[in-house]
C-alpha cells in the first residue's frame, strides 16, 4: 500500500500540539482573515511563522486556510496574503475563491493550492479543469460514494484528499445560503451560523393543523476508520479530519485513532482488524454526534440525520439558569444532572439564538440549589444559553508545544493588487438587452408566452434532458431557450451529460449556464467531439450564481475557462456588484457581460438524499416564524423560502448604471399564471413587490470586525 497523509486540524496553539503529538503528518491552519473558520481562535502572524519553522524541522507539513470569497474591496487585502505566504512558504493554501486562483497564478506562481472543499469538486472533470490551471490537490465533495471516489481516481493524476471524520453540512458544501440568507452570515465567508442544526416545527402529514417539531436537517458526525483500507486501495493520498472549532483533547483522540489504523495498514489483515476495534473504542469517547458512514456505501438515504438529536456536540447539560459575576468570576447555573464535573473539565456553551458557540475549560465547580452546579463560563453568555460536556479532565494529555519562542515574524505589507491580466475576449456577449426568465417545467414555458421575455432559462434536470431531445414541439424555440445546470456535478452524472450535452448542441441548443467547474470540462470534450462545425464557436457559455463571480479576479478565471458572461451570484450586493465590474471608460462593456437576478426563491440548500422519501412534510418553520418548503425527488432534495428575494423595483437605476441583463428566477416550483402576471405588472412598475425580501442587497454580507 502506498504511503498515506493523515492530516489534522489546527484552530489553536493547543490543537496544533496535540495534533503533532499524537502523529499527524500534516496539519491545516487559518489566520485572521479569509479563512472558512472565523469564529475559531485561528493563528497570529507569529505564532504561523512559529509552526512552520518547527514542522520544517520534524519533516511535517502545514497548509493554510484562505477558503473563502472575498468582495472586490477586499483585493488589496487579499493580494498581501497571498504575498506574505509567498514569502513564508507553506506547504499548500486551500481556497475557494476563483479570484485567489488568477491572483497567485499571475503574481505569486510558487504558491501550491489545493482545492477546498467549498469549492464543490464532485468529478474527475472538475479536478482536471483544476490541474489545468496549477492545483495540486483536490479536496472531493463528501457526498461521494467509495465507486465514484475510484472513479475519480481512474480519471486524473491529481493528488485527492477526502474528509475521514468530523462535522457534516447537511448541504452540499459551498453551495449553502442557508445562513447569509437569514442575516448575512455567509459560509462562503466564514462565517456560517449553523442554522440548519437549529430546531424547526413542520407540518406533518396532511393535517396542516398539526405542527411536529424536530432537528430535521442537523447531520450526524462522519466517521470512516473502517474504510480507511479501502480509500487507501482507492488512491486517496490524504485523510483530513475536521474539527477546527474542536478542543485538543478531541483532535489528540481522532488523530490517535485513525494514527493507530493507518500504521497497521501494513501489518496483515488480523492485525489491521484490531486497531480499527480499537481506534473505534477510542472515537466513542469523543463526546461528538453520533457517527455516520454518510454515502460512502453508495447509499443516499438519510440515516445521517436524526431529527430528534440536538445539533450541538457533546453530552447535554441543560441551559444556564442563572449568570452572575464579570470577567473571570463569570459564572452559570446548570441544573441537577448525572454527570459529576471537576474543573479541567472541557465544555462548550451555545447560544440560545445560535449566534455565538465558545468552548471553555471549566475553571471551577461549585455546588449550587436544587443539586445544581455553578460553573465558570466565558463572560458574554446568559440565561437560557445551553452548556455541553465536551471533554473531562481526566481525559486531557499534555503535549509537547510545536512553537518555541515566536520571535520576530513578518506580516502582510502595504501593496496595491494589480488589475488582472485582460483575458482576449474575441466573442462579446451574444445576449440581448432585457427581462429573462427561468422555469423548471416545460409547461411553464407556455405560462412565460403571456409575458414573452428576450430568452426562457430552463433548469436542467434528468427528465428535462429526455423530453429536449425528444419532443419536437416547444413553445420557444431552441435559438430562445438557455440551459441552467445544476451545481453540484457528482461522479456518477459524468457520463451522462458527457452523452446529452454533445445531443442537445446537435439539435441546436447553444447557450448553458454552468454552475460547476466540471461542466467546463464538458464542454471541452463536445466541442472536441464534435469537431469546428458544431464547437464551442457556436456555443454561449455563461458561467452561473453558483460560480461565485464576486471579484474581477473571480470573473477573470471563469472567462479564461470560457464564460462570455456570468450571473451576480445571488448573496451579492449593489456596492460589490459595481466595483467589480467598474464602469469606466477604458471598461465600458464589462457590465455587458452581467446578469442580475432581480426575484427568486434561491435553494438555500441543498442535499443528495431524497428526504421526501422519508419525511412527511413540504413546509416547516423557524424560531423567527419563516416559512420554508422542502422538495425532493430522485436527484436529491432543495429548501427553499416562502418569502421570495426582490429587487424588481431597482431596475430602472441598474440600467442607469449600464446593467441591462436581467433574470427573474421562477424555477423552485410550479410557475401559476397570477405570480408571472404580478411579477412583471411590479415590474414594469419598477414599484417593491409585496412581501419580498432584498437578502444582502442592501446591506451586503454580516461584517464582524473591519481590517
Amino acid at each position: 500500500m502506498k504511503d498515506v497523509e493523515l492530516l489534522a486540524p489546527a484552530g489553536s496553539p493547543e490543537a496544533l500540539d496535540a495534533a503533532i503529538g499524537e502523529g499527524a503528518d500534516a496539519v491545516y491552519l487559518g489566520l485572521k482573515d479569509f479563512n472558512a473558520r472565523m469564529r475559531c481562535a485561528n493563528f497570529t502572524y507569529s505564532q504561523f511563522e512559529g509552526a512552520l519553522r518547527s514542522l520544517r524541522r520534524m519533516g511535517r507539513k502545514l497548509y493554510v486556510t484562505v477558503n473563502t470569497v472575498f468582495e472586490q474591496r477586499e483585493a488589496d487585502r487579499v493580494y498581501r496574503l497571498l504575498k506574505y505566504l509567498a514569502d513564508t512558504g507553506p506547504d499548500g493554501l486551500l481556497v475557494q475563491d476563483f479570484g485567489i486562483i488568477t491572483m497567485a497564478r499571475d503574481n505569486f506562481p510558487s504558491l501550491k493550492l489545493h482545492a477546498s472543499t467549498q469549492m464543490n469538486v464532485a468529478s474527475a472533470s472538475g479536478v482536471n479543469l483544476l490541474s489545468r490551471h496549477g492545483f495540486t490537490r483536490v479536496v472531493l465533495a463528501r457526498e461521494l460514494s467509495l465507486d465514484e471516489i475510484r472513479d475519480v481516481r481512474a480519471n486524473t493524476n491529481m493528488e485527492l484528499e477526502v474528509f475521514v471524520h468530523g462535522a457534516l453540512c447537511v448541504s452540499v458544501s459551498g453551495i449553502c445560503l442557508f445562513s447569509s440568507y437569514l442575516g448575512g452570515k455567509s459560509a462562503n465567508r466564514g462565517m456560517c451560523t449553523q442554522a440548519c442544526r437549529r430546531f424547526y416545527s413542520a407540518h406533518s402529514g396532511k393535517n396542516y393543523d398539526s405542527w411536529e417539531g424536530g432537528y430535521y436537517f442537523s447531520p450526524a458526525d462522519l466517521e470512516l476508520i473502517g474504510q480507511i483500507p479501502a480509500l487507501v486501495n482507492a488512491g486517496i493520498n490524504s485523510f483530513k479530519i475536521e474539527g477546527r472549532m474542536k478542543s485538543a483533547e478531541y483532535v489528540g483522540a481522532v488523530v490517535s485513532a485513525y494514527r493507530m489504523v493507518i500504521d497497521s495498514l501494513h501489518e496483515g489483515e488480523d492485525t489491521l482488524r484490531r486497531a480499527i476495534d480499537d481506534a473505534e473504542s477510542i472515537l466513542k469517547n469523543d463526546f461528538a454526534r453520533t457517527k455516520t458512514v454518510y454515502m460512502i456505501n453508495g447509499t443516499i438515504g438519510i440515516d445521517w440525520l436524526n431529527p430528534k438529536q440536538s445539533g450541538g456536540t457533546g453530552i447535554p447539560l441543560g441551559n444556564l439558569l442563572k449568570v452572575k459575576g464579570r470577567g473571570e468570576d463569570s459564572r452559570g447555573l446548570i441544573p441537577a444532572g448525572m454527570l459529576a464535573l471537576s474543573a479541567g473539565d472541557s465544555v462548550r456553551l451555545h447560544r440560545s439564538d445560535d449566534s455565538d458557540r465558545v468552548s471553555h475549560k471549566l475553571g471551577f465547580v461549585e455546588k449550587g440549589p436544587d443539586g445544581g452546579s455553578w460553573i465558570s463560563i466565558p463572560e458574554g453568555f446568559s440565561t437560557g444559553d445551553s452548556v455541553y460536556l465536551i471533554q473531562t479532565k481526566a481525559m486531557t494529555r499534555r503535549y509537547s508545544p510545536v512553537i518555541g519562542r515566536e520571535g520576530k515574524s513578518r506580516s502582510p505589507g502595504r501593496e496595491t493588487s494589480p488589475l488582472p491580466k485582460t483575458v482576449d475576449a474575441a466573442k462579446k456577449t451574444v445576449f440581448p438587452e432585457g427581462l429573462y426568465a427561468m422555469v423548471s417545467r416545460i409547461e411553464d414555458l407556455y405560462v412565460l408566452q403571456s409575458s414573452r421575455p428576450v430568452k426562457a432559462i430552463l433548469s436542467y434536470s434528468r427528465g428535462i434532458a429526455r423530453r429536449l431531445l425528444n419532443e419536437k414541439t416547444l413553445p420557444f424555440p431552441v435559438r430562445d431557450i438557455i440551459l441552467s445546470l445544476d451545481p453540484f456535478f457528482p461522479q456518477d452524472k459524468d457520463s451522462l451529460l458527457a452523452e446529452e450535452i454533445p445531443a442537445l448542441i446537435q439539435k441546436g441548443y447553444t447557450c448553458f449556464i454552468l454552475n460547476n467547474l466540471g461542466h467546463f470540462s464538458l464542454f471541452r470534450k463536445a466541442a472536441n467531439n464534435l469537431g469546428s462545425k458544431r464547437g464551442n464557436e457556436n456555443i454561449s457559455i455563461v458561467a452561473g450564481p453558483w460560480l461565485y463571480s464576486f471579484n474581477a479576479w473571480a470573473w477573470n478565471f471563469l472567462s479564461r475557462c470560457g464564460a462570455v458572461s456570468c450571473v451576480s451570484p445571488f448573496e451579492n450586493n449593489r456596492q460589490n456588484l459595481e466595483k467589480t465590474f467598474p464602469a469606466e471608460k477604458q471598461s465600458s462593456q464589462k457590465r455587458s457581460h452581467v446578469f442580475i437576478t432581480v426575484f427568486a426563491r434561491p435553494s438555500l440548500f441543498r442535499i443528495r438524499s431524497n428526504l421526501h422519501a422519508f419525511y412527511d412534510f413540504e413546509n416547516f418553520s423557524g424560531g423567527m416564524n419563516e416559512i420554508f418548503r422542502l422538495t425532493g425527488g430522485q436527484e436529491g432534495s432543495l429548501v427553499f423560502p416562502e418569502e421570495p428575494f426582490s429587487i424588481v423595483d431597482k431596475i430602472p437605476f441598474l440600467k442607469e448604471a449600464g446593467f441591462n441583463r436581467f433574470i427573474l428566477d421562477f424555477s423552485d416550483r410550479a410557475l401559476k399564471k397570477s405570480e408571472y402576471r404580478e411579477t412583471m405588472e411590479a415590474v414594469n412598475r419598477a414599484s417593491p413587490l409585496p412581501g419580498a425580501n432584498r437578502f444582502n442587497w442592501k446591506n451586503g454580507f454580516f461584517q464582524k470586525t473591519e481590517s
